[in-house]
């Protein structure tokens, strides 16, 4: 088949006076083709005919009414769903391997018949006027602190002009978070842009519980910082297509990271919040250009922070607990009967009591949780050790593993004292240490002796020193051991099996080369031989 760049060869020698005997010798070309295209003027490219019929008989001809009739009724049915369909439809009529040709053909009706597609239109973004944020799931990188898996999410906030970026740790999707998300973004920037836009925050608002609270909350954040609000329309993600398209970028270079970093566990959180800032500093390198143009435009920062909390003030019950957003914590009992302040922060909560912070508890995420810690009731319950057994966060009480252990135990050995020994027992690691009570709950619980509240109060009072777990113990080895075993292969070398008669000399060969090893042992062995000449026959 003739070529393009044939032909341009061609008129290339024709033009230059040659012959065309001589010009389509030198195009590599038949001098009957040579003269078509001499008289055509035109590249064999532009005269080729367009490809319009079909080599073969289309096998879905005539089923395809059937199928046009199902892609009209329901155009996001898929080929290989309808072709499932034919094959049920028409048994034996149409083999697997002809799937890739109804898919073309269903393609080309979409493409040519079909409904009209969601178009989207690129934005002209200007500096300093839109940053819009989001929260994203990290949990599918697998990252792991101290063995454990960290489930946690991002807050993320991206400029749409410069790209620049910014992520904060969190653990849910709370006013709280989001808060501290943005403030920690506007004051790492040094500025803010004039609009923030997010998604219907739904998930914060349900965490709140009262839809008016939150836009309450979140207009007077934004008022502080002079930003106005944007939202995108319910379930049209794309419309916060910046920050959406950030988040998966972003993980996906952190999951890059961590392959070259070699492992996904880190030794505590803030190893992995240094890894994740090393990360966005990296990416926001290459935006320093654009940020600086952004940077002029910026509206300035307020003289400080807005406070990230929330705050509410809730009574102490009998029981000493407080029920905080559906969720309960223990205090100390002196509060039974107070009303207390507890300010919400997004990872932790304090409880204030006469303008003094009384109490810092972690926050829990969800509902119906609850968070009971027992230095706070015990100097009750240990009056009460009948209350153990069926108290409703008995689960609570138990610290560590080795004290389930123990109360296992106790139930086994003196189950109608196992109650009262335990809360004496957890009495005891509330006033002296529960790490030294642990350890001698090992102790007791790995020699199989019995375990009572007397046996561990004298370990934890004598503070004896506890053997680790892992505590191996290895014996020096004898090297005369070896002496013996060096002599008596010079001997055994010595004896030359030669019609049972012993070579004479052999003796001292050996065990001289022995010595030369700097075998002690071996060195006497020299002098003992040499001394009895060659008496050993």
């Amino acid at each position: 088949m003739v070529k393009d760049r044939q032909v341009k060869r061609l008129w290339r020698f024709l033009g230059r006076g040659k012959t065309l005997v001589s010009a389509s010798a030198s195009a590599n070309m038949d001098e009957k083709t040579a003269r078509r295209y001499r008289q055509l003027q035109r590249l064999p490219s532009e005269v080729v005919a367009d490809h319009t019929w079909r080599t073969r008989p289309d096998p879905f001809a005539e089923v395809w009414p059937e199928v046009h009739e199902q892609l009209e009724a329901t155009p996001g049915l898929q080929a290989k769903t309808l072709f499932a369909w034919l094959q049920r439809q028409h048994a034996g009529k149409f083999q697997a391997g002809q799937l890739r040709t109804f898919q073309r053909r269903v393609k080309s009706w979409r493409a040519t018949a079909g409904p009209a597609k969601e178009v989207f239109f690129s934005q002209v973004h200007e500096p300093g006027r839109l940053g819009a944020s989001d929260f994203t799931h990290m949990t599918s990188l697998g990252v792991t602190i101290a063995g454990q898996p960290f489930e946690h999410l991002v807050y993320h906030f991206v400029l749409t002009y410069s790209n620049w970026e910014s992520a904060t740790i969190c653990f849910s999707e709370s006013f709280e978070s989001l808060s501290e998300g943005l403030q920690n973004a506007l004051w790492e920037l040094g500025g803010s842009p004039a609009r923030h836009r997010t998604d219907r925050l739904s998930a914060a608002v349900n965490n709140l519980s009262d839809r008016k609270e939150f836009t309450a909350r979140y207009e007077s954040l934004l008022a502080h910082y002079g930003l106005e609000m944007e939202k995108i329309n319910a379930r049209q993600a794309h419309e916060n297509g910046d920050v959406e398209q950030s988040h998966r970028r972003f993980k996906e270079e952190v999951d890059q990271a961590l392959l070259l970093r070699g492992s996904r566990e880190f030794a505590n959180r803030q190893e992995y919040a240094r890894f994740l800032r090393e990360s966005i500093e990296q990416r926001n390198a290459g935006r320093r250009d654009r940020l600086a143009q952004e940077s002029k435009v910026l509206r300035a920062l307020p003289a400080g922070r807005q406070e990230s909390c929330r705050r509410m003030h809730v009574r102490v019950d009998s029981g000493s607990l407080i029920r905080v957003k559906r969720n309960v914590y223990s205090v100390n009992s002196r509060l039974i009967g107070e009303w207390v302040e507890v300010r919400i922060y997004a990872e932790h909560l304090e409880v204030w009591y006469g303008q003094k912070e009384v109490e810092r508890l972690p926050r829990l995420v969800g509902r119906q949780k609850h968070h009971i810690n027992y230095r706070h009731i015990i100097d009750w319950l240990v009056r009460k050790p009948g209350a153990f057994e069926s108290y409703r966060y008995r689960d609570e009480l138990f610290p560590t593993s080795r004290f389930r252990m123990a109360y296992d135990a106790l139930q086994e050995s003196m189950a109608s004292r196992a109650s009262q020994q335990y809360v004496q027992i957890l009495h005891l690691a509330a006033r002296e240490s529960e790490t030294a009570v642990d350890e001698a709950l090992r102790v007791l619980l790995a020699q199989e002796r019995p375990v009572t509240f007397e046996a561990v109060e004298e370990a934890v009072r004598r503070g004896q020193a506890i053997a680790p777990a892992t505590e191996v113990h290895v014996e020096m080895t004898d090297l005369a051991s070896f002496d013996e075993l060096l002599i008596e292969e010079v001997f055994t070398d010595m004896e030359v099996c030669d019609g049972g008669q012993r070579r004479e000399g052999d003796a001292d060969g050996v065990l001289a080369r022995v010595a030369l090893a700097g075998v002690p042992g071996a060195v006497r062995a020299v002098g003992s031989a040499g001394a009895a000449g060659n008496a050993v026959v």
